[in-house]
């Protein structure tokens, strides 16, 4: 008998991030990091873990958004899945009625991307390779077919993709053992919490110097005055040569964005991350020709592909930052990589929430092997908080992501946390006071 999906059971866990501020800036003043936590199984005993990342209450939709998918997958044949994933990722975001809720955004379009990437970890997990030397691996007809191009043909046609993707063939061995050897350039988001006191931004910003990243990141965007303290404040201890990113987290409209920049260019911001709205693609035009040289960067909060397609084709951003759990999953994110090389942009992956690090060091290392071929440019965020909760977490050396060499994407969490963080019922939570 035919190995098919038997069950998908979707868990909300939440971290009480809150009590300590971790994770805090100008839109989200005391979130608690949560996941609605992912694990597809088959009739043969396989699994596969994925995610999706939200901040609390918001765990409520997205649990019943993956539920509500399951009957989509469940006693699906598994070779047939894998056979053609394209194909499986349109059947999740193709439903017509779920469709509806979308389409392709919000909760229901992070479901299907918690369950497509669930699938790759399974995938993953069965061929025995970690999904950034899974996805190397595939020829460029292969990737190709994993994309849905009815919307982007303007933009990027399969013509050009796979020209893109044969062109970095030649140095596909050459990268990957780059990367086992040396890791992918991150930078840390740590120190510069909304929440922290000067004190704690100056010591972890000096520690994050001494660790060896290049580039650390501070929120921005609820008070101007502490807006300018504390960027000379990371300034003075991190010194000219260490670049600062500043995140507003959306917390500005485009001409206030222009004009709050100003007071802060003196010390000179490498990136502003999302200064406005997420959805406003001619606003981040307007701010990217107003404040440079500061970059504009976006992307965590962009919904699909055809977003990321209207963001490069208006020149509206110099930074594109994917995230592995906000589109649909590995599979879409291999289009928006594609779009990214064809306008000559470079990805610097969010990666500040739960399991985020884990996942979407995949993605930009697969983009490094077989889709731009370079690092020029590239980082990949990373925080240090909630590691610990997973069963392969990510390794840091030296300001650099060590290639993961465990099977799958990475998403897996201990039994042992689940059970503690699990709402309502977990002892974290009952135990919690109100």
């Amino acid at each position: 008998m035919a190995e098919v999906i038997s069950t998908i059971e979707a868990v909300d866990v939440r971290f009480p991030t809150s009590r300590e501020l971790d994770g805090s800036d100008a839109m989200n003043p005391e979130p608690d990091y949560s996941a609605a936590y992912v694990t597809i199984r088959t009739s043969a005993g396989q699994e596969g873990y994925g995610l999706a990342f939200t901040v609390g209450r918001g765990n409520d939709v997205q649990v019943a958004a993956v539920q509500a998918l399951a009957p989509l997958v469940i006693g699906l044949p598994l070779a047939d899945i894998l056979a053609d994933l394209g194909g499986f990722s349109d059947r999740l975001t193709g439903d017509s009625q779920l469709r509806w809720l979308g389409p392709n955004k919000g909760a229901i379009h992070m479901a299907a991307g918690a369950i497509v990437n669930a699938t790759w970890d399974l995938y993953g997990r069965r061929e025995g390779k970690p999904v950034w030397r899974l996805l190397a691996a595939m020829t460029p007809e292969q990737l190709v077919d994993l994309v849905d191009f009815r919307y982007l043909r303007e933009a990027l046609t399969r013509e050009e993709a796979l020209e893109i993707l044969r062109r970095a063939e030649p140095g596909r061995a050459q990268r990957q053992q780059h990367l086992l050897e040396r890791g992918y350039p991150a930078y840390t988001t740590t120190p510069g919490w909304l929440g922290y006191t000067d004190e704690k931004l100056v010591r972890l910003a000096k520690q994050a110097v001494a660790d060896g990243f290049g580039l650390i990141k501070l929120k921005v965007g609820a008070d101007p005055d502490a807006d300018v303290r504390r960027l000379r404040l990371a300034r003075e201890a991190v010194g000219p040569d260490v670049r600062i990113a500043i995140d507003a987290n959306q917390a500005w409209g485009v001409d206030q964005a222009i004009a709050s920049l100003e007071p802060l260019a003196p010390y000179h911001p490498y990136w502003i991350e999302e200064p406005t709205s997420p959805d406003d693609v001619l606003g981040h035009a307007a701010i990217r020709e107003a404040v440079a040289p500061i970059k504009v960067a976006t992307g965590e909060h962009c919904h699909n592909q055809v977003m990321f397609k209207q963001l490069l084709q208006a020149g509206a951003i110099d930074i594109l930052q994917m995230d592995a759990s906000r589109v649909a999953g590995v599979t879409e994110n291999v289009a928006i990589l594609l779009l990214a090389a064809k306008y000559g942009v470079p990805v610097c992956p969010h990666a500040g929430g739960v399991g985020l690090c884990e996942m979407v060091q995949h993605l930009a290392m697969f983009d490094y092997v077989a889709v731009s071929g370079t690092t020029e440019g590239r980082v990949i965020e990373y925080v240090d908080h909630l590691h610990q909760h997973f069963v392969d977490p990510v390794v840091i050396r030296d300001g650099h992501y060590v290639a993961p060499t465990a099977p799958g994407l990475g998403a897996r969490m201990h039994p042992a946390s689940i059970a503690a963080y699990r709402y309502p019922d977990g002892p974290q939570w009952v135990s919690a006071e109100p």
